[in-house]
């Protein structure tokens, strides 16, 4: 759950309006051999279908020593086409569909973390973020949004809305009084983590981007999340290819060394499952 920063807001900012047009390299990531994104696994909600899961383990590495395998997205176009185009959508979707199963990710998922990564080489190039950490905090936030028997629409939704408890300063609950008067956790006294990315509503307000470009940015829609979520890490000018960046930013999001550890370990899975065999 991401708890520094003030959350979100229902007005987003208006930059993300133009996310999808400014997209310019999305198709450079849709390798043809199953190169591409990995994923990671949930620590909540075991997966709807019978595919075997991925466990959620704490990696056994030292905190900022090293990071994730390379998630091994390669270009396969030389001119890129816009984003926003059919043709980039359609080639998104089929490089998603065709590596879910091998991840063990929801191809819906899948596509809302790669565009995360593309909007980062785009928006903060300086970042490279990985959509392999954008995908293990997905999975240990909300199982790809599938939390509590949810299931992830075409739309990019859950099938109902992802609400956390009440930040009220119980066991190993930080105290957060509501700051969005309930407008997006329907918590009038106290603010609550939502959506699939599990955000709170400060945060959420000064980072919250469209990712999908209908217009407004929802932390309930997955594309919209994991954009947000990729902005976040990529905050304070951080590079994630580097070991202390990329321990830096996940700590930001979870302040926990077993929580950092799990993404660890399920980005570089993914990572290296998404390479070409």
């Amino acid at each position: 759950m991401v708890t520094p920063a003030p959350v979100l807001s229902p007005t987003p900012p208006r930059r993300g309006r133009s996310l999808l047009g400014r997209l310019l390299i999305v198709v450079l990531v849709l390798g043809v051999g199953g190169a591409g994104l990995a994923v990671l696994v949930d620590l909540v909600t075991p997966s709807r279908d019978n595919r075997p899961e991925t466990p959620v383990t704490a990696a056994p590495v030292r905190p900022g020593s090293v990071v994730p395998g390379d998630a091994g997205v390669v270009p396969d176009q030389q001119q890129p086409t816009p984003q926003g185009s059919p043709a980039a959508r359609d080639s998104l979707t089929e490089w998603a569909n065709r590596l879910s199963d091998t991840v063990d990710v929801p191809a819906r998922a899948l596509r809302a973390y790669a565009l995360a990564d593309l909007a980062m080489r785009v928006e903060r190039p300086r970042c490279r973020l990985s959509w392999a950490t954008v995908a293990g905090i997905g999975r240990i936030e909300s199982n790809h949004g599938r939390y509590g028997g949810a299931t992830l629409t075409e739309e990019g939704r859950p099938s109902k809305p992802i609400i956390g408890i009440p930040l009220d300063g119980g066991p190993n609950v930080r105290a957060i009084p509501d700051t969005d008067g309930g407008t997006l956790d329907g918590d009038t006294t106290w603010d609550r983590a939502v959506g699939p990315m599990q955000f709170i509503p400060g945060t959420w307000k000064r980072y919250a981007a469209d990712g999908n470009g209908d217009g407004r940015a929802d932390p309930q829609q997955i594309d919209d999340a994991a954009v947000t979520a990729a902005r976040y890490l990529c905050s304070a000018n951080r590079d994630l290819s580097d070991a202390k960046g990329w321990w830096a930013a996940v700590f930001a999001y979870n302040n926990s060394t077993e929580y950092g550890q799990k993404v660890f370990g399920l980005a570089d899975t993914y990572a290296r499952r998404s390479l070409p065999r």
